[in-house]
């Protein structure tokens, strides 16, 4: 699933070109995605000029002259510019074609994505009002999670991929983070003290950063918008790792399930 990461690659790759450009046409070629595309956006989005795009956790907000387009990329979707006249690939579900001759397409084999033209803000929409923080902002830190985890038994790696209380950090990147910090995932949260906690959240920074870097993970389905791969997946300490030595002492990585989600940690670095 695109993470935060390749949602920030796939933004800063497609905002240049559509910044300023005036929308001619939105053609859906299929509108059953996990929210079906409503008659309203085919009616609202087309003449339409594009003010400004940005990010809100794993939700790209295109905006608009009036109203704004929400789209998410689901399990397995992405973006891509091509020239107007480039033949459609299987999936091309969604295109909006714009005034420069380019294209921007949806490509979503298992069609979970969204793509939705919304009248008000996007932070008073029912699917982002409620989210927490961002995990590049100045809000996270640790002084913010030791604040929140409370007295709480949940496993810390439960708790930072939990969108009510950090948004856009996916299974990958807090394994990631958690071994960076060296911290065991399943370790309670409210018994994680404050410096550690201050670790932990440079540590999903650091993580966050260099996945953008790389332009996000590629493990199977995401490419970026100009179709290549993420090449973070090259970095990873842990994460698919299970069964060979940790990169920092050569204990081997080990596997367990922890709020139905794989882990993978170093249980001699991470306690």
């Amino acid at each position: 699933m695109p993470e935060l990461p390749e949602v920030e690659t796939t933004l800063r790759g497609i905002a240049p070109a559509l910044t300023g450009q005036r929308i001619g046409q939105l053609l859906v070629r299929d509108r059953r995605l996990r929210q079906p595309v409503s008659l309203e956006t085919e009616a609202r989005v087309p003449g339409q000029r594009i003010s400004h795009l940005r990010r809100r956790a794993k939700y790209l907000l295109i905006e608009l002259e009036e109203g704004w387009i929400l789209v998410h990329l689901g399990m397995s979707g992405s973006l891509r510019l091509v020239p107007e006249a480039t033949a459609y690939r299987p999936h091309d579900h969604i295109e909006l074609t714009l005034e420069s001759g380019l294209a921007l397409r949806l490509h979503d084999p298992r069609r979970f994505g969204i793509f939705q033209w919304i009248p008000e803000p996007p932070e008073a929409h029912s699917l982002l009002a409620r989210l927490g923080p961002e995990p590049l902002s100045a809000d996270c830190d640790g002084a913010y999670l030791y604040q929140i985890s409370g007295n709480r038994r949940t496993a810390v790696k439960s708790l930072i991929m939990d969108s009510r209380v950090l948004v856009g950090v996916g299974n990958i990147y807090a394994n990631e983070a958690l071994f960076m910090a060296g911290i065991h995932p399943a370790r309670a949260a409210g018994r994680i003290g404050l410096a550690r906690y201050q670790r932990l959240a440079e540590a999903i920074k650091q993580v966050l950063q260099d996945a953008i870097e790389q332009g996000g993970t590629t493990l199977r389905d995401f490419l970026r918008e100009d179709g290549n791969p993420g090449y973070f997946a090259q970095c990873l300490r842990v994460y698919g790792r299970a069964g060979e030595p940790c990169r920092q002492c050569a204990t081997p990585i080990r596997l367990a399930r922890i709020g139905q989600r794989s882990s993978f940690y170093c249980p001699a670095c991470q306690r």
